[in-house]
């Protein structure tokens, strides 16, 4: 799912003042933004305090920028899935789904932020993605958007700004400390492998034997 482009450099700098938890998360250098950048991947979420840049690539995935705006501690989530089908069967379930169902994705989020010191109260939230790219499936785009626009009205949590719908999959750059977000369109060859990418997630999703939960239409 990775789309062409420059070419960085990876580092091990700064790796100690990454959040614990979030080693996983790869980092690497951008000489364009000047900055370290933390790529989030379907089914990952990042949290940082840093003068950073999160990013991420979304097709009909949703992600949700989330940060404390008092305090500078933001982060990002990826998710494909509004929630998954069937009963929830306790905690073994809760960590083998990770962050790709949003309901998961959203709380394992902001439980992140307030954790690193936000509040509950002062959390502003962007959210971006859910384009209809999967033209043969039901239109898990725009069931991500009702499902993220009904997770905010229930948790009484305020959307700042959003970018959702349409066609076309989406480049998104968030930075944490300050709330501002960059979100390019993708045409083209760029497209084209992202919504590869994406159908071959979901693909693997609804093959998880452990889960099994999601159905294509």
């Amino acid at each position: 799912m990775n789309a062409p482009g420059p070419r960085y450099a990876l580092v091990g700098a700064g790796e100690s003042s990454v959040l614990p938890g979030f080693e996983h998360v790869r980092r690497y250098w951008d000489p364009a933004q000047g900055s370290m950048t933390a790529k989030v991947l379907p089914g990952e979420f990042y949290v940082s305090m840093q003068d950073e840049l999160i990013a991420t690539v979304l097709g009909s995935c949703v992600s949700a920028c989330i940060r404390d705006r008092r305090r500078n501690i933001g982060g990002m989530n990826h998710f494909m899935l509004p929630e998954p089908m069937g009963e929830r069967d306790g905690w073994s379930a809760t960590v083998g789904r990770a962050a790709r169902y949003g309901n998961d994705a959203m709380e394992q989020l902001i439980n992140a932020i307030l954790k690193a010191g936000g509040k509950r109260e002062d959390l502003e939230v962007k959210v971006f993605g859910g384009g209809r790219v999967l033209t043969q499936m039901t239109d898990i785009g725009e069931r991500n958007i009702a499902f993220v626009r009904r997770y905010l009205a229930a948790e009484k949590l305020e959307l700042a700004a959003a970018d959702v719908g349409d066609v076309y999959p989406r480049q998104v750059q968030f930075f944490p400390r300050s709330g501002k977000v960059r979100v390019r369109q993708l045409r083209g060859h760029q497209a084209s492998v992202l919504v590869d990418g994406e159908r071959n997630y979901l693909k693997r999703l609804a093959n998880d034997p452990i889960k099994g939960e999601v159905e294509l239409f």
